[in-house]
């Protein structure tokens, strides 16, 4: 008979297995790209059988798209405005950057993968493409909210615009990284890339007179 404590070993054991399976994808992905990312290789990297694989993932699409998922849970709890007591709006923007950027360097794999795949033309779209989609736009309404918490008189179209500069502006600036390597400062330039956006929604407000 199964008990109780045996049931809690096996789905620790199971949630282990898929964070080995998930920490190895990121590797292969990360050295190989979506193409040269096989399920043979993962299981390989991770020492589990490809049957374990197969049981937690229906196939290599399904996993890249847990693997784009689960960085960006991570990434997400980041871009939270901190509050009040932080400082001005100001610098609790850029406070907010700062730790967004902390959390890409951390768990890059969402934006590393999305990227790629965002960019690729295929006749079947991945999975993870979709998966992707979906999260920059749970990302952009998150920052539009706050843009609108911080700057209640801005016009739809305005907001919009400045979501669409702050998405873009970090894309880029996690892209030049990715290029030129650990000597870039991503800390400090999202920072910076938050303080323009600051200013430039302001100048907005202020121009309109509200």
């Amino acid at each position: 008979m199964t008990g109780p404590q045996t049931t809690r070993r096996k789905r620790a054991n199971g949630v282990e297995s898929r964070q080995r399976i998930l920490d190895a994808t990121v590797e292969i992905a990360g050295e190989r790209g979506y193409d040269g990312t096989s399920i043979a290789a993962v299981s390989a990297k991770c020492g589990l059988p490809a049957s374990s694989i197969y049981w937690h993932f229906k196939d290599k699409d399904d996993l890249i798209a847990a693997v784009i998922e689960r960085s960006f849970e991570t990434w997400l709890k980041a871009v939270e405005l901190p509050g009040d007591d932080a400082g001005t709006s100001l610098e609790r923007v850029a406070l907010m950057a700062g730790n967004v950027a902390r959390s890409l360097l951390a768990a890059p794999d969402f934006l590393r993968l999305g990227l790629m795949l965002a960019l690729e033309r295929r006749p079947t779209e991945p999975r993870g493409r979709a998966v992707f989609l979906q999260v920059r736009d749970i990302a952009h309404r998150r920052i539009a909210g706050i843009i609108t918490d911080l700057f209640p008189s801005l016009a739809e179209d305005e907001v919009q615009t400045l979501t669409t500069y702050a998405v873009a502006g970090a894309d880029g600036l996690f892209v030049h990284r990715e290029v030129q390597g650990e000597t870039v400062d991503l800390v400090a330039l999202f920072e910076l890339h938050a303080r323009l956006l600051h200013d430039a929604a302001a100048r907005m407000a202020a121009r309109a007179g509200r």
